[in-house]
Parts: structure tokens; C-alpha cells; sequence
């Protein structure tokens, strides 16, 4: 019985300080996980110099638009709801998410096409539409947005988990 109790004590304790191991130590892939971190991009208009800003999701298709970056190039409209734009090389939807209950903001990668789509109203969903984000400011903006743009990784500091020092 003694030894019963002493053996579930140790793996208790050895689950416990396992955990604060995990949550301690750095992600693998270079992001902090003691802060919420968001890759963030943003497309300026050459003529006008507007910026929008869009948050990033954590899926494969984004990083890799986000890698391609920074990004000169044509905006087109399409459609009477989106514009759209090339990217130089295509995305890998490996765990991107589809793009559903589209509205205005969001930002997505129409796997058929290669095109990388800016929504400035709502859509209904479509075979092979992945989401990428959703603006954060300058949503307003989409639907003005003609000729050359500029797309460009935002630089975040990681923040910092201790304050005060």
C-alpha cells in the first residue's frame, strides 16, 4: 500500500513538472508561446499610400504568403464583392482551414486560380477558397484599392513576459 501511495505521488509530481516544462520552453518553430502571436501583413496602395491591415491565421498557406514577402504588384477587381492578386509562387493549403462565413476583411487563397483574394462583401463559400486572416483596420479601403500595391510582413517585437524589469 505504501508503495502504491509513494508511486502515484512520483507521477503526479512528474506530470506536473512535465507540463511547466512544456509551457516554459520555446516553440519549435520560433514563435513565443507565453504571448498570443499573430503574423500580420499589410497592403498599401501605391497611388493613395492607404494601408490596411490584416491578421494572419496560423495555417501553412499563410506562412508561406508571408515568406513570399514584400509583394509589388497588380490588384484586379473580380467579381462585384473581392479583389485579387498573384502571389510568385503558390500557397500549400496543408492544414489551412476553408474559408467560410466570408464577409467583408476577409483575406483568402483560391487554390484553383493561385490568386490570393481580398473580400470587401460578404460571399458565399467555394470548392477550394482557404482562409488566410481577417483585417484588423482599413477594411473600408478594399474596395478602393486599384493598380499597384505593396505587400509587406509587419515586424513585431515578441513581447515580453516579464514587466517591470
Amino acid at each position: 500500500m505504501r508503495k502504491t501511495k509513494k508511486m502515484i505521488i512520483f507521477t503526479v509530481a512528474a506530470y506536473a513538472w512535465a507540463a511547466c516544462l512544456d509551457q516554459a520552453a520555446p516553440a519549435r518553430d520560433g514563435r513565443s508561446t507565453g504571448g498570443k502571436q499573430t503574423m500580420q501583413i499589410t497592403i498599401k496602395a501605391k497611388d493613395t499610400g492607404q494601408t490596411i491591415l490584416f491578421n494572419l491565421n496560423d495555417s501553412q498557406a499563410a506562412r508561406d504568403l508571408v515568406q513570399q514577402l514584400p509583394i509589388t504588384t497588380t490588384i484586379e477587381d473580380y467579381g462585384s464583392n473581392e479583389k485579387i492578386f498573384y502571389p510568385p509562387l503558390k500557397l500549400n493549403t496543408a492544414d489551412t482551414p476553408l474559408a467560410k462565413n466570408i464577409r467583408a476583411g476577409t483575406l483568402a487563397w483560391y487554390a484553383p486560380w493561385g490568386d490570393v483574394v481580398l473580400f470587401y462583401d460578404t460571399f458565399r463559400s467555394a470548392n477550394g477558397l482557404y482562409a488566410l486572416g481577417q483585417a484588423a483596420s482599413g477594411t473600408e479601403l478594399i474596395q478602393r484599392l486599384s493598380g499597384t500595391i505593396q505587400i509587406e510582413a509587419v515586424d513585431r517585437q515578441p513581447e515580453s513576459s516579464i514587466s517591470g524589469r
